[in-house]
C-alpha cells in the first residue's frame, strides 16, 4: 500500500522533542490551558507540525518506559486520546459525505448481525432462555452507537461477548503488559476460538434430534450445504472469474445470501413437511423473558458481590487479552477489519514489480480510507430496526441448522488464516514443491518448526481441555500464562533468528510505539529535521479512468489501514487523525 507523499514516515521523528501531551509530571509545569483537552488549540496542516506531533508520541513512549508501570494516573489515557482527537471530531462527520459510506453501512450490517444471531441461539440455550435475540441485538446497538459518537477511533466495530466489567486505569500502566504479547499466544487463542465455533455448530446439530430423525438429518445436510456454498463464495471472490464488481459482490454478500437462500430452501418440496427448530425470538423491543431491561443491582446481596469478584477478575483478563487493552467492549474480529476494508477507495496503477513481458500490467492499490463515524452509527441503527416486529418474524424463520452452518463457516475462516494452521500446512507440504521463498524455509534447524508447532498445539489442548470441565471459567489464566512462557522460556530453546520467523509481534512497530514498542525491540527514531520528514512527491499519476471501489482485503494490511489514510490532498490532516487511535484494535 502506497503512503501519500504528504505523510511522513514514523521513523523520522526524534524522541528529544518536547510535548505537553501525556508527558511525565516531573517536567516543567504547564499552563492550565494545556492540561484541558477541549480547549487546546488544534494543530495546523504543515508537515513540520505533523512531525512535531508524532515526535510527541515518541517522547511519551520513551518517557513511559522510564516511568514505573505501577504508578497509576487516573483517566490520563482517556485525556490524551480526547486531546488528540477533539480537533478532528467534526470532520469525522463531514467526511461521511462519500459514496463509500452507504455500501459500507449495508455490508457491515449483514457482516455484524449474522454472527450475533448465531451467538444469540447459543446464549438462549446456555442461559435457560433468559438471554436471546433482543438482548444480543440491543447490546450490539449500544456498542455501535456509543463507539460511533464517542470513540477516538470510530472505525472499530465492537460487540459484547459477556459481562462487561468497567475499569478505570492508566492506559500506559495497562498497556505495559501488551508489549510482551506476540503471535504465539494470539495464534493459540485464535485456534481455540475457531474450534469453539466448530464445537458450537456441532452442539446445535446434536440438539436437533429432539425434533426427530428427519429434522436432525435435514439440519445436518443444510448446515453442510451452508458451509460449502459460503466457502465457495469466498473462493470466487479471490479468483479471476467474472468481472471484478461481480467477484466483490459475491465475496461481500455471499454468506448473507446463502443464509437467506437456505432459510427458504427447507420449505421446498417434501422438506416442507419436516418440522425444523428455528431461531427463538420474543416481542419487539422487549427482553426475552418478562422482566425489565435494567438490572436492579442495588438489590443484590453483599455476599453475592464478593462471590462475583474472582469471576470478574477472570473476565477482565479475558477481555484484556481479547481486546488488547481498554476499553472493554470487544473489537470484533473479523468485523472490525472488514469495516475498514469496506471503506478503502482503490485505484489502478502500473505494477512496478513487473518486468519483461509482464511490464505494463496494472495493479489495484489503496488510495485512501474514508474515515468517519456515520457508517458505524448507521449499521447500529439498522440493527436496532431489526428488533421491530416484522423483522423479528423473519428472523424466527431461520432454521437452527442454518445457524449451525454459519458457525462452521466462521470456524473454517478462522482456521484458514491462523498461524498454527499455516505452519502445519508447511510441515505437511511436499518439500520438492515448497518454495524457497517461504520464510519457514530459512530456518536451518527444521526440528525447530515441529517443536514450536507442538508447543502451540499443547497450549491449545490445555485451553480447550479446561473449558470442558467445571473450571471452564479459568481458561483465561491459561492464555495469560502463555505470555511469560513465550517471553522468558522459549528464547532458551530457540534462537533469536528462529523466533523472528516462527513468531511475530501482534501489530506493526508504528502501532506498538504508542504502548512502548515490542518487548526486546528498540523504537526506531531518527532526526525530526523538517527537511527529511516530507517524502518526495510521487511522479506517478493515476489513470484517467480510475475505478474507485471497495479495496481488496488481500492487498491491504490492518497496520496500514488503521493509520487513517486519506487522499493525497488531505494527507497531513489524515495522518494526524490516524494518530488518535488508541488500543481499540
Amino acid at each position: 500500500m502506497e503512503v501519500p507523499h504528504t505523510m511522513p514516515s514514523p521513523t523520522h521523528f526524534h524522541p528529544s522533542a518536547t510535548s505537553g501531551i501525556g508527558s511525565d509530571g516531573g517536567s516543567k509545569k504547564r499552563h492550565w490551558r494545556s492540561r484541558l483537552p477541549f480547549i487546546s488549540p488544534p494543530l495546523h496542516d504543515s508537515g513540520g507540525t505533523l512531525a512535531q506531533e508524532v515526535s510527541n508520541v515518541s517522547t511519551n513512549t520513551s518517557s513511559g518506559r522510564r516511568s514505573r508501570w505501577w504508578k497509576i494516573r487516573l483517566f490520563q489515557g482517556m485525556i490524551d486520546d480526547v486531546r488528540r482527537r477533539a480537533p478532528y471530531y467534526w470532520s469525522d462527520w463531514k467526511d461521511a459525505w462519500d459514496y463509500r459510506v452507504v455500501p459500507a453501512t449495508v455490508y457491515m450490517y449483514f457482516a455484524n448481525i449474522l454472527p450475533a444471531l448465531a451467538f444469540s441461539l447459543d446464549m438462549f440455550t446456555k442461559t435457560a432462555s433468559s438471554y436471546g435475540v433482543n438482548e444480543v441485538l440491543l447490546a450490539s446497538v449500544l456498542g455501535s452507537v456509543v463507539f460511533a459518537i464517542l470513540a477516538c477511533q470510530p472505525l472499530v466495530i465492537v460487540g459484547v461477548t459477556g459481562t462487561v466489567i468497567p475499569t478505570v486505569a492508566d492506559e500506559k500502566a495497562v498497556s505495559y503488559c501488551l508489549t510482551y504479547v506476540t503471535r504465539f499466544s494470539c495464534d493459540i487463542f485464535g485456534f481455540y476460538v475457531a474450534f469453539v465455533y466448530l464445537q458450537k455448530g456441532i452442539q446445535v446439530l446434536t440438539r436437533q434430534w429432539a425434533a426427530g430423525e428427519p429434522a436432525a438429518y435435514l439440519s445436518i445436510v443444510v448446515a453442510l450445504l451452508v458451509l460449502i456454498v459460503a466457502y465457495l463464495c469466498g473462493i470466487v471472490g479471490g479468483s479471476s472469474l467474472f468481472q471484478r464488481y461481480v467477484r466483490k459482490f459475491i465475496e461481500d454478500y455471499g454468506t448473507s445470501l446463502t443464509i437467506i437462500f437456505f432459510t427458504g430452501f427447507v420449505h421446498v418440496g417434501r422438506m416442507r413437511s419436516v418440522e425444523l427448530q428455528t431461531l427463538p425470538t420474543s416481542k419487539a423491543f422487549f427482553p426475552t423473558q418478562d422482566r425489565s431491561w435494567f438490572i436492579h443491582f442495588w438489590d443484590i446481596d453483599v455476599s453475592d458481590v464478593f462471590i462475583a469478584i474472582p469471576f470478574a477478575i477472570l473476565l477482565t483478563i479475558l477481555f484484556y487479552f481479547d481486546h488488547n487493552g481498554i476499553p472493554f467492549p470487544n473489537g470484533l474480529i473479523p468485523q472490525a477489519p472488514f469495516h475498514t476494508n469496506s471503506l478503502c477507495v482503490t485505484r489502478q496503477a502500473s505494477d512496478e514489480s513487473e518486468t519483461g513481458a509482464g511490464k505494463g500490467h496494472t495493479t489495484r492499490m489503496v488510495d485512501h480510507v474514508v474515515e468517519q463515524r456515520v457508517s458505524n452509527l448507521g449499521q447500529g441503527l439498522l440493527t436496532l430496526g431489526t428488533m421491530s416486529g416484522p423483522l423479528l418474524i423473519v428472523l424466527h424463520l431461520i432454521p437452527r441448522g442454518v445457524l449451525a452452518g454459519l458457525f462452521f463457516v466462521m470456524g473454517v475462516q478462522a482456521l484458514e488464516g491462523n498461524g498454527i494452521t499455516l505452519k502445519m500446512v508447511y510441515l505437511a507440504r511436499d518439500r520438492s514443491l515448497t518454495s524457497a521463498a517461504d520464510p519457514l524455509s530459512r530456518i536451518q534447524r527444521k526440528r525447530a518448526v515441529w517443536y514450536f508447532v507442538a508447543l502451540e498445539l499443547f497450549g491449545f489442548g490445555a485451553t480447550f481441555a479446561i473449558t470442558q470441565t467445571i473450571a471452564a471459567i479459568g481458561f483465561p489464566i491459561i492464555i495469560l500464562i502463555l505470555v511469560p512462557v513465550r517471553t522468558f522460556l522459549l528464547p532458551k530453546y530457540f534462537t533469536r533468528e528462529e523466533l523472528s520467523i516462527l513468531d511475530a509481534p501482534t501489530a506493526s512497530p508504528f502501532t506498538m510505539e504508542s504502548v512502548g514498542g515490542n518487548h526486546g525491540e528498540d523504537v526506531a527514531v531518527i532526526s525530526d529535521d523538517p527537511g527529511v520528514t516530507d517524502r518526495p512527491q510521487s511522479s506517478e499519476k493515476p489513470d484517467e479512468d480510475d475505478t474507485i471501489e471497495r479495496g481488496e482485503a488481500g492487498k491491504t494490511t490492518s497496520g496500514n489501514l488503521q493509520r487513517g489514510l486519506r487522499s493525497r490532498s488531505e494527507g497531513v490532516v489524515s495522518a494526524r487523525k490516524g494518530l488518535s487511535f488508541s488500543t481499540t484494535l
